[in-house]
C-alpha cells in the first residue's frame, strides 16, 4: 500500500481508484486550471476531482484531453470524479445532471460519481437514479460525499448498491473516528477533502516539529497522516511546485508514536458546513 503516487485502493465493486488525487474546488475556469490539470498528470497523478457546483468542469476536460494528448496516456489511465449538487437530487434531474457533467467535461463515462451532499428526503432518489447510471455502464462507480454514520445507515436500508466512497472533511483537527470505523466495517472508502483545513494547520508547532524530524513540510506529513489511516486523500493546488510537494509521499513512513500525536490534535473542528446542519 501507499508505495508511489499511482498506488491504488481496491473499492467495494472492484474498481482500483489512486490514493492520491488532485483536488480542483474553488479553482476557476480557464488556463490556470488547464495547467494545472496538466501539470499533475505530468507529475504522476491519475486522479482528478472536480464536481458539478465547482463551475470548472469545462477546463477540466480540456486539461484532462490535453494531458492525453502530451501524455501518450489513455483515457481509461485516469481516474475522473465528479458530483451531483444539491439542486438537482431528483430521480431524472441526477441523470440529466449527470449527462450534463460528461458534456461539460467532455468524456464518455466518469469513474465515480458521487452525490455532493445529504440533502433530507432527496438524496434516495439520487442514489436510485446513480444506481441506474451505473447499472446501463455508463458510470464506473457511484458514491456519497458529507454523509455522517445516520445517513448512511439510512441510505443503506433502501440502496441496492453501497457506495464506494464516502468523500468528507477530514484533517488532524476532524478525524472523524466513529465515521471511519464504519466505513471501514462496511468496505465504503473514506476520501478526504480539505486535508490541510484550507491551509490552517500548516503553521501548527506540533507539526512543524514533527515535520522537521522527518525532514518534510507539514503539508506532506499531514497527507502522509491521510494515507496511513487508509483514506484518500484529493489536495487543492494550481502551483506546479506544490502539486509535486503534494506527491512525495512515499519516500517516509510516520512512526505510530508521531501518528498518535497527530490524532490527538482533534477538536472536532470544521472549516466546511456541518453535514447536519448546512443550507444551500
Amino acid at each position: 500500500m501507499n508505495k508511489h503516487v499511482q498506488s491504488k485502493t481496491r473499492l467495494n465493486n472492484g474498481i482500483e481508484m489512486p490514493w492520491l488525487g488532485l483536488g480542483v474546488f474553488k479553482v476557476e475556469e480557464g488556463s490556470e486550471l488547464v495547467e494545472a490539470v496538466k501539470a499533475a498528470v505530468k507529475h504522476g497523478y491519475r486522479s482528478i476531482d472536480t464536481a458539478a457546483v465547482y463551475a470548472n468542469e469545462t477546463s477540466v476536460g480540456q486539461g484532462i484531453r490535453e494531458a492525453l494528448a502530451d501524455s501518450g496516456l489513455k483515457r481509461e489511465d485516469l481516474f475522473v470524479t465528479s458530483k451531483v449538487w444539491n439542486a438537482d437530487l431528483g430521480y431524472d434531474s441526477t441523470i440529466a445532471a449527470y449527462e450534463k457533467s460528461l458534456k461539460k467535461l467532455g468524456l464518455d463515462y466518469l469513474d465515480l460519481y458521487l452525490i455532493h451532499w445529504p440533502v433530507a428526503g432527496k438524496y434516495k432518489e439520487a442514489w436510485r437514479a446513480m444506481e441506474q447510471l451505473y447499472k446501463d455502464g455508463r458510470v464506473k462507480s457511484i458514491g456519497v460525499s458529507n454523509f455522517q454514520v445516520h445517513h448512511l445507515e439510512d441510505l443503506m436500508k433502501d440502496a441496492e448498491i453501497v457506495p464506494v466512497i464516502n468523500q468528507v472533511e477530514f484533517h488532524p483537527m476532524l478525524t472523524q473516528k466513529e465515521l471511519r470505523d464504519f466505513t471501514k466495517q462496511h468496505n465504503i472508502q473514506l476520501e478526504a477533502w480539505s486535508p490541510l483545513m484550507q491551509g490552517e494547520l500548516l503553521n501548527h508547532p506540533l507539526l512543524k516539529e514533527i515535520a522537521e524530524k522527518y525532514g518534510k513540510s507539514i503539508a506532506q506529513v499531514i497527507l502522509r497522516w491521510d494515507l496511513q489511516h487508509g483514506v484518500v486523500t484529493i489536495p487543492k493546488s494550481t502551483k506546479e511546485h506544490r502539486i509535486v510537494e503534494n506527491a512525495s509521499l512515499f519516500d517516509f513512513e510516520l512512526s505510530q508514536e508521531d501518528m498518535d500525536r497527530i490524532d490527538g490534535l482533534n477538536e472536532n473542528r470544521r472549516v466546511g458546513p456541518d453535514p447536519d446542519n448546512f443550507d444551500f
